[in-house]
Formats: structure tokens, sequence, C-alpha cells
């Protein structure tokens, strides 16, 4: 196989930043570029008696736009070594966001790290990246959080 373009789901997490290293080293092996996908999950909306969004949701989104493209900065920063990064920051739920840019941008292979979460807590919330590998159109790459940095 040969991936040209690398998809990193990344969130401010330990297993997050795994797999944006392997994803980068990945690329780099390959010459690919790489885009890096922040989902910000939705919020719940306030709405005022006057129908209109509560000014502490518009702000909080605000924060949560500008504090993912800080947060694709920093991975860049510290793993991408000067290959091509598209950031790419939506809301939406994480494994349909993953998904949905994955097939936008015609990546190659993803690149998601998993918790590695098991019994009760997996079976109510499943896995985002098990979710992604089935539903996926492109190869996934699901690096556990137990592999070493």
């Amino acid at each position: 196989m040969n991936f040209q373009k690398i998809l990193i789901a990344v969130d401010n997490s330990t297993c997050s930043e795994k797999a944006a290293k392997t994803g980068y080293e990945l690329a780099k092996t390959f010459n690919a570029e790489v885009a890096l996908v922040n989902i910000i999950e939705p919020m719940p909306a306030t709405i005022n008696q006057d129908l209109t969004l509560a000014p502490v949701f518009l702000e909080s989104y605000d924060n949560s736009e500008e504090n993912s493209h800080q947060l694709l900065k920093e991975i860049e920063d510290t793993y991408g070594n000067g290959i091509k990064t598209t950031y790419l920051s939506v809301v939406d739920t994480a494994a349909h966001g993953i998904i949905k840019q994955s097939d936008e941008w015609g990546s190659d292979l993803i690149v998601i790290g998993t918790y590695g979460r098991t019994g009760l807590y997996h079976f109510l919330m499943g896995s985002v990246a098990e979710h992604v590998a089935r539903k996926s159109a492109c190869p996934v790459l699901i690096i556990p959080n137990k592999a070493e940095v």
C-alpha cells in the first residue's frame, strides 16, 4: 500500500498523542501529507425565552474552536517535522465527524488512538475507534493506549 494522505484523529489525550506520533512517522515513511482532525462535540444549546441561543453557548463554542486550532498547532509543532499538514476542526459527533472529514479530504489511511476501556463503560459508550474502523471507506490504524511513545 502507498499512503499519500493520512488523516490523524486527535483530542487532548495521551492516546491521541501516540496516534499523532505514529501517523507522522508513517507520513514520513510514505512521503505523505497529513490532516489533523479534531472534533468539537456539540454542546446542548440553551434557548432564551425569545428563542435565541444564549450568549454562554456562543462563547463556549468560540472558545472550543480556538482551543481546537491551538491543539492542532501544538501537535503539528511537536510531531510534524515539516510534513505538509492540514487542520480540520469541526462541530460533530466524534465518529461521524472523523469519517466525514476523511471522506471529504480523501484520506488513504486514518490513524486514531483508543483509550482501551473495557467492561460496562465500553458497553455503554462504545468505542469511537471501533465505529470509525467499521464505517470508514479507507483502512484505519488503531493505536492502543498501551503503546510506547
